[in-house]
């Protein structure tokens, strides 16, 4: 799912939340349903897209009207008029699906690349601005400030065969079965359809798609690629649906042929997550082992080919060493941008000044005079790199102000060591000069709590709350936190001087009153300590007794 865009842009992207209606200007990357949730005709701002990708919309969502859309094509730039200052967009291919583009946002706030999804190659690079990509060894005229990346195979460590080598085993694997008197491709809608016109183009011939069981496959292929298209059942070539029931179909499909004392027929499915699958078996001692350079078949009779249209981990990290982004963010919850070589190495430790482009996308205001500089350790450049893991706005920000006037919040750390986690989320630490090395003091605040707290060390309190609104998921959980640092402090100091310390694991007689009544203020139940060590001895031993009576 994609993420929401810092509160400061004046842009959304892929998003059409409540949080996103509030965005005066809407893009969208390609028609994957993923990147489309939320669109309805009750929206009145246009937004811009491909015509390609405003087609495929159009189609799916007939309610919606064609003067929604404005149309930018690949390599085409605009100048979009806003209240606080006009910026430039451009459109670059993403290599990801027909229509699918990436964007590239220049403003005040800095300069932003957004992929959506994409397979980054040296041609989807070569077509980026030159001052924005470096040589081997030299770093670009002009750095990116953000890199909204697409790391959905960042955590895959093998080298994905591009598109071309990919296309070629398919058709390699149908010359080697010349007498399957039918071959099955089992490509997915909106991403493969270069297989199905490869396919069609080598052999001569048309590809039949079912066009009452697959209408909206049928449709976009109309668009795409209508010459491929054939209504004729008896054609060789025919889509197959995949997933979910894709393994039941086929073994049907062999059933039949074998039954009938006919050659049995071939089925290829292009796809790059069963070979991410297969890394995982692979990783945990069983004996299957991955095929990149050819078709493989499966215990189901099934062919393999690893077809990606996402960039795998090599990819994403030799992108990053050209492109040289200050910052990077993972627009994907399956590999957080921390967890790649050069994110952790370039983004992690920089000092955030008081004229940093951040302070504009978190809609913080600073003043120049404040000379303020953020170690990134403490605030996170972990957090800027690795980017939300969910689709909360928010979440996504690390907001450095109360909520009310806007103005640095800072904080002198307790005398005792104070270590309270709510909903079993860590904060963020800061580090005491008087501690030993290593050590850490945190404590959770509420945002908008009270600034007359007394400082000495003037380092900074960093809030990871939620700014606006406090939704706890489509569970329906509206959780508030109504603690101020004061009551955090006091309650639990109070907790550890009266020897009553909530943090002994095993206490057996409960918490102090002070801490339950800081979870009741928070309407949060109470958690039950574990039991001791005397109890749980006493129940095995009358346990043992039931036994031998």
């Amino acid at each position: 799912m994609p993420i929401e865009m810092p509160r400061g842009l004046p842009f959304s992207v892929d998003t059409f939340s409540s949080s996103s209606m509030k965005k005066r200007h809407h893009f969208l990357t390609h028609a994957h349903k993923d990147h489309t949730a939320g669109i309805s005709s009750r929206l009145s701002f246009p937004i811009y897209s491909t015509y390609l990708t405003k087609i495929l919309i159009l189609q799916h969502y007939t309610q919606l009207d064609d003067s929604l859309f404005l149309c930018i094509e690949v390599g085409q730039s605009m100048v979009i008029n806003d209240p606080d200052g006009d910026f430039r967009v451009t459109a670059f291919d993403a290599n990801h699906c027909p229509g699918a583009v990436m964007f590239l946002f220049e403003g005040n706030f800095g300069n932003i690349l957004h992929t959506g999804d994409c397979r980054l190659t040296p041609e989807c690079l070569r077509c980026l601005p030159e001052k924005y990509v470096g040589r081997k060894g030299k770093e670009p005229g002009c750095r990116l400030d953000y890199i909204f990346l697409d790391c959905t195979f960042g955590k895959f460590s093998q080298r994905l065969p591009s598109k071309h080598s990919a296309i070629s085993q398919v058709t390699n694997c149908i010359w080697k079965h010349p007498d399957a008197p039918v071959v099955y491709l089992a490509c997915d809608l909106l991403g493969q359809e270069d297989i199905l016109i490869a396919v069609s183009k080598t052999f001569g011939s048309k590809i039949f798609v079912d066009k009452v069981a697959n209408p909206e496959y049928f449709q976009s292929l109309m668009f795409i690629a209508p010459g491929i298209l054939s209504e004729d059942p008896s054609s060789r070539f025919q889509l197959f649906e995949g997933f979910p029931k894709l393994y039941e179909r086929a073994a049907k499909k062999l059933a039949e042929a074998r039954s009938n004392f006919q050659p049995e027929p071939l089925i290829i499915r292009p796809s790059s997550q069963w070979y991410a699958c297969d890394e995982k078996y692979s990783e945990s001692g069983t004996q299957r082992k991955l095929h990149f350079h050819e078709a493989a078949r499966d215990e189901f009779g099934v062919w393999h080919v690893c077809y990606s249209i996402h960039s795998s981990r090599e990819e994403l990290e030799w992108a990053l060493q050209l492109l040289m982004p200050k910052r990077v963010v993972s627009t994907t919850t399956s590999c957080r941008a921390m967890e790649l070589d050069y994110a952790r190495k370039n983004c992690f430790g920089a000092r955030i000044t008081s004229d940093d482009t951040l302070w504009k996308l978190l809609d913080i205001d600073v003043k120049p005079s404040q000379g303020v500089d953020v170690l990134g350790k403490d605030m996170g450049c972990d957090f800027i790199a690795k980017g939300p893991a969910v689709t909360s706005e928010t979440q996504m920000q690390a907001v450095i102000a109360s909520s009310s006037t806007k103005e640095l919040l800072t904080w002198s750390p307790p005398s005792k060591r104070l270590c309270l986690t709510l909903f079993g989320r860590a904060r963020i630490g800061i580090e005491d000069p008087n501690c030993a090395h290593g050590e850490k003091k945190t404590i959770s605040v509420k945002e908008g709590s009270p600034q007359n707290v007394s400082s000495t060390s003037e380092e900074l309190l960093i809030l990871e709350t939620n700014a606006e609104v406090r939704e706890k998921s489509k569970l329906g959980d509206n959780m508030k936190i109504n603690v101020t640092a004061a009551q955090c402090r006091g309650a639990v100091e109070k907790e550890v001087s009266e020897g009553c310390t909530p943090f002994g694991i095993g206490y057996s007689k409960g918490f102090g009153e002070n801490l339950r009544k800081l979870y009741r203020s928070m309407n949060v139940p109470v958690p039950r300590p574990l039991p001791s060590l005397v109890e749980l001895m006493n129940s095995s031993k009358r346990s043992r007794r039931k036994f031998e009576f």
